[in-house]
This record gives structure tokens, sequence and C-alpha cells, in this order.
């Protein structure tokens, strides 16, 4: 089973949406057949890397409100993420832009630690507030999770990783994605944002219903006709 997650390191629900699905994953019984491939999607490609705004400066101004209204938004935010095993401290993020996270992260996954380094991502913005617009910050993450330092600095430096990263979000927006996180189950069922656990275990077990049901291909004409099998040709 394939299941393809669209998805920003400065987005919460992408994170937690990310633990939800792993949630049903624990208590899925064919979880050993299932791939997850995450997929690269920037909410705001122009944010700058360093801003002069915090998180609530940044969602008053946003939304038009008060700092004290930006602060109440994000205070469900941060109880789902406690519902989940996840500690938000909206009070020190830094927001900035995601582009050479998204890059290094495409790396990564070519070298089969796309997913260490993905939740080392989220990690670093969400509860240990660490610069990931920063490339000395993403360079020192992305060598924990056990990326050599020529790999990085390939990431940051080949025209092909930025490439991937607009191929992702060019896709997302072929399939229609209107926002993160976007969950894609073989191509045929999404789950849209960070839905209760339930909502991918239904996800899951309906995507296996379908595969066990549904032939890999459609038969055209007559299967018995010119085909050779350990018996013989027939």
């Amino acid at each position: 089973m394939q299941i393809e997650v669209w998805s920003d390191f400065v987005c919460p629900f992408c994170y937690i949406g990310k633990r939800r699905l792993e949630e049903a994953l624990a208590e899925f019984p064919e979880a050993d057949q299932v791939d997850i491939s995450f997929k690269s999607f920037e909410l705001d490609p122009s944010a700058p890397v360093d801003s002069d705004k915090n998180t609530y400066e940044r969602l008053a101004a946003k939304y038009g409100k008060s700092l004290e209204e930006a602060k109440q938004m994000t205070e469900g935010v941060r109880q789902q993420a406690e519902q989940v095993g996840l500690q938000f401290d909206f009070d020190h993020m830094i927001p900035t832009n995601t582009f050479d996270a998204h890059r290094l992260f495409q790396k990564a996954h070519e070298k089969g630690l796309g997913d260490k380094v993905s939740e080392k991502l989220f990690h670093a913005h969400f509860e240990a507030t660490k610069h990931i617009g920063n490339r000395e910050t993403l360079t020192a993450l992305a060598l924990e999770a056990g990326m050599a330092q020529e790999d990085v600095d390939a990431a940051f430096q080949e025209e092909q990783y930025a490439e991937s990263v607009r191929k992702d979000e060019q896709e997302a927006q072929q399939i229609g994605v209107q926002g993160v996180p976007f969950f894609v189950f073989n191509r045929k069922f999404a789950i849209s944002g960070a839905q209760p656990k339930e909502a991918f275990m239904q996800g899951l077990n309906k995507a296996l219903e379908e595969e066990k049901k549904t032939p890999a291909f459609e038969s055209i004409g007559d299967e018995q006709t010119g085909v050779c099998t350990d018996d013989g040709c027939d």
C-alpha cells in the first residue's frame, strides 16, 4: 500500500497529522505492507528566511487579530498536539522560509533517510524552536540524522533538489491539493487535514479492501490464447 503525504515543516497540523497516521499504523495488522512517501509543499514560498515578527505577530497581521487573539488561536492547536504527545512551544517558534528544508529533505529521501530528517525538522521547529531556515541549523540536523556532509552540501547546491521540490508542488496542484497535510492512499482515496486516528484507520482499511478485490490489470481478449506456463504453451 502506498501513502503519499504532502506537508510543510512549519505546518502544525502536518506534524499532528503525521502522529495520528502513525497511531493508526500501530494498530493496523498490515502495517509492514505500507510504504509512506512524504512530499514537499510550501505554505508560503515568499516567506523570509529571517522574519522580524514572531509567530503571534505574523498570525495577528495575517488575520487582522490582536496579539492576544492570535495567542488564543494557537491554544487549541497546542492542546491537539498534546493529545498525540507533542509539546508545541509557540512562544519561541521561529517563523521562516522552508525551501531549503525541503531541498534537504529531498536529498535525504534519495538516501533513504527521509523519515528521520522529516521528523527532526518537525521536532526542531515546533518543540526545540530551532531556526530551520538557517543552513547551519539544517546541516546539524541532517548530520544528526545520519546524512553525510557532501550530501547536505549537494542538497543546497545542486539544482535537481530544488526541481524535486517544485515537482512535488506541481503534482499537488494537479491533483487538487488545497492545503496540507494531504494524505493519498494508493492514488484512490484521500484524507485532508489532521483527521482523528479513526479516519486514518478507515483509509487504511478501505485501501486494503480495494487492493484485495481489485486485480492489478483489467484483462482484454481471451486470457487462454497464446499463453505459456510451467505446464507448457497453449
